[in-house]
């Protein structure tokens, strides 16, 4: 059986580059924290709803995630089943770009209900893409070349998404009327997804390991649940991520309490965008090659005291360099998370069922994401902004508290020996 090499690792790293570039580019025109909240706003929706695209978003990539990581168990050909579950994400995008390109919405009552049912399908299909992915990455990637391979990959999907962001900016500031313009966005969406969904072809994957025997659902409660009574460090983890929550809904806060502090123009969402993936791409980079020499909690604790700080800066906002200012530490924020999240799974995970651990973790919080959507949208209906960014300060200091304090580097923390049909001696 040939072995997985680093020409192979190097191969995949060069086509993910490219499969990053384009969702980067196309994500620049569905932000969830500029985006979305703004288009909802302008569609007439609530204020409570436009701010809630982030949580919500997060709460919907979790529905989906245990069922498909205990059924995604017995998966032999990794790389269709990624091609095959992004699919559904076209899907979505695609009949969101067509309705709000060439319908006539402005005819529609409550038309963003409309566009919400969308953005839950979309919100759904990147769910059960997610356990799947992860997978197709751990067959692609080796372990000691992961925080790189990460970090360029994000710090590429933050290129796209400058280059998206000065385009969204073009398409807005044009005389395309709204909502069209964004449906227009929507629509080149869904072909830099496709695009880069058929990168996935050319991946190298490495060898199947015979399956002794059919893994059943049984035997994915029975793992899961020692996961969730043995791993101790795990559930520390958990506990620091359950107070970072607050930072969800504060991403689709900041963009509407700003507009209704300085009432900027709504075409300000492609400079945000521009601010936030540079700092994104800049930040990914640097804490991916950190993460490969120190750990990649350390990279955790950048991504968690980044959105500390765009609370302090929303709260002494005076103008719209500080909104630009808030919009540069939630890139860095997210540049931080991303490859610093996926490589934690992994260390975590060790010989273990990734998918499990990453379903497990959203899983886990999507209850505590609501609560904050439920208690942070009712403050916003009453206009409390004050108030709810002083709940999410405390709430993102607290959780550097704990990541800092209780959670060990899975990487360097001692651990008991794995086996390969159970959880440890």
């Amino acid at each position: 059986m040939p072995e997985f090499t680093l020409q192979d690792h190097n191969h995949n790293l060069r086509y993910n580059l490219i499969h990053e570039f384009f969702w980067g580019f196309g994500i620049a025109f569905h932000t969830i924290y500029a985006v979305v909240p703004l288009f909802l706003r302008n569609l007439g929706a609530p204020e409570s709803i436009a701010i809630s695209s982030a949580g919500l978003f997060n709460i919907l990539i979790a529905l989906p995630m245990l069922t498909i990581a205990a059924l995604g168990r017995n998966i032999h050909n990794i790389k269709r089943a990624v091609i095959f579950v992004h699919c559904l994400i076209l899907v979505a995008l695609f009949g969101m770009g067509f309705t709000f390109t060439w319908i006539n919405i402005s005819t529609i009552d409550s038309a963003w209900i409309i566009y919400f049912v969308y953005f839950l399908l979309y919100g759904l299909s990147i769910g059960v893409v997610v356990p799947v992915w992860t997978e197709f990455l751990n067959k692609t990637t080796l372990i000691t070349e992961r925080g790189r391979f990460f970090g360029l990959g994000f710090a590429f999907n933050s290129i796209g998404s400058f280059i998206g962001g000065i385009a969204l900016r073009i398409l807005l500031e044009s005389d395309i009327p709204f909502p069209k313009n964004f449906g227009i966005g929507f629509l080149v969406l869904f072909i830099s997804i496709a695009l880069g969904t058929l990168v996935f072809w050319f991946y190298r994957v490495k060898p199947t390991k015979n399956i002794s025997r059919h893994r059943t659902i049984k035997d994915f409660i029975s793992e899961t649940i020692k996961i969730i009574i043995e791993h101790k460090n795990f559930q520390k983890y958990l506990l620091s991520r359950i107070f970072f929550c607050a930072s969800l809904p504060g991403m689709g806060l900041y963009a509407v309490y700003c507009q209704n502090k300085f009432n900027f123009d709504i075409s300000e969402a492609g400079t945000f965008t521009v601010f936030n993936v540079i700092a994104s791409g800049t930040t990914s980079y640097l804490v991916g090659k950190m993460g490969d020499r120190w750990g990649h909690k350390s990279g955790m604790m950048i991504a968690y005291i980044a959105h500390f700080s765009a609370v302090i800066l929303a709260l002494n906002a005076q103008n719209m360099y500080w909104v630009y200012a808030i919009f540069i530490t939630i890139g860095a924020g997210q540049g931080a998370f991303m490859p610093s999240a996926m490589n934690l799974v992994y260390d975590f995970a060790g010989e273990r069922d990734t998918k499990t651990y990453m379903a497990l973790i959203d899983s886990f919080l999507a209850p505590f994401v609501i609560l904050f959507l439920i208690g942070i949208g009712s403050l916003v209906n009453q206009h409390n902004y004050f108030i709810v960014l002083n709940i999410l300060g405390g709430c993102l200091l607290f959780s550097i508290i704990l990541l800092h304090f209780l959670v060990k580097d899975p990487r360097y923390s001692k651990q008991p020996p794995i086996y390969a049909d159970g959880f440890s001696s």
